[in-house]
């Protein structure tokens, strides 16, 4: 039974990697850039979900909501600023831009605020525990995992059944075409950023609810495990990031439970480098066309 607790959460822990993970997956399906700022803009999230909570006395909903639409237009403020200048430019260029970016979203933070960290209230959900079978079960976690599956849901019916979704396929198949087509490029990409920056804020506020503790750097080892993620599943492909982020929440969580909890952050990387030398185009393989 300790098996089957430490998979419940580890399903709660990688859903909220595959909600970040999300994405780096669909911001490099549409221009090919592994966006290193995302990681912060999960923190940035967190912040905003936790001063939502305890200074304008939201509740975790309307927090959630509001934390997703600041993030969403941060996203496109980034693209904005620091990427499209260098649409054209070198993938070095690009990516030595996003690491920028990262530093100084962290370090901006920790001017503005400081850097000590913070704690969201106990009570913002209902905190209940009861068995089924012999597992332990929280409706914290029932519910976490609820949201996370909900997001992921909806943004499958974004990207396969609204305009913007069709527009966003067709830029990452051949985004000239897309162009030749009557589909404004710029734009699509901006509503990529949108999407995978409000995923990622949402996740910001799931993981402050989960784990309690916040502070500046936190996006950091999140960003890189969801990156780690995107690359099991297939960067690129939109059911990989989910599965992968589950996937590598369970091993993250089974490892801790055999003794190795001090390995939980070191396995994601042990991953990532099998799935590099084994599978390097990951679990979904490129032989599945359902990119972004």
């Amino acid at each position: 039974m300790e098996i089957v607790q430490q998979i419940i959460n580890g399903i709660s822990l990688g859903s909220i990697y595959a909600l970040i993970a999300l994405g780096y997956t669909m911001v490099y399906g549409i221009i090919k850039l592994i966006n290193f700022a995302h990681g912060d803009v999960f923190m940035v999230g967190a912040f905003v979900g936790f001063y939502s909570i305890t200074v304008m006395g939201l509740s975790f909903f309307p927090a959630l909501l509001l934390a997703m639409t600041i993030c969403a237009v941060f996203g496109v403020l980034i693209e904005r600023i620091a990427y499209k200048p260098l649409r054209n430019a070198t993938r070095i260029a690009a990516l030595i831009t996003a690491i920028g970016v990262s530093l100084f979203i962290e370090y901006g933070t920790i001017y503005v605020r400081g850097a000590q960290p913070e704690a969201y209230p106990a009570d913002v959900l209902p905190s209940k525990s009861f068995e089924i079978f012999g597992v332990t079960i929280n409706s914290q976690s029932i519910l976490i995992l609820g949201v996370s599956v909900a997001l992921m849901i909806i943004l499958q019916f974004i990207v396969h059944k609204t305009k913007t979704g069709k527009a966003m396929r067709a830029v990452s198949y051949d985004a000239e075409a897309a162009r030749l087509m009557g589909i404004n490029v710029d734009n699509t990409i901006s509503a990529t950023f949108a999407i995978g920056s409000a995923l990622a804020g949402a996740a910001g506020v799931i993981f402050g609810i989960y784990y309690v503790k916040i502070e500046p750097l936190m996006g950091i080892i999140p960003g890189l495990k969801a990156f780690v993620a995107a690359v099991l599943g297939g960067i690129g492909i939109i059911p990989g990031a989910m599965v992968g982020g589950l996937v590598l929440g369970v091993v993250e969580s089974l490892v801790s439970a055999v003794g190795y909890s001090l390995w939980r952050d070191g396995v994601a990387f042990v991953v990532l480098i099998l799935i590099l030398i084994f599978k390097p185009s990951g679990l979904f393989g490129k032989n599945i066309r359902e990119k972004v």
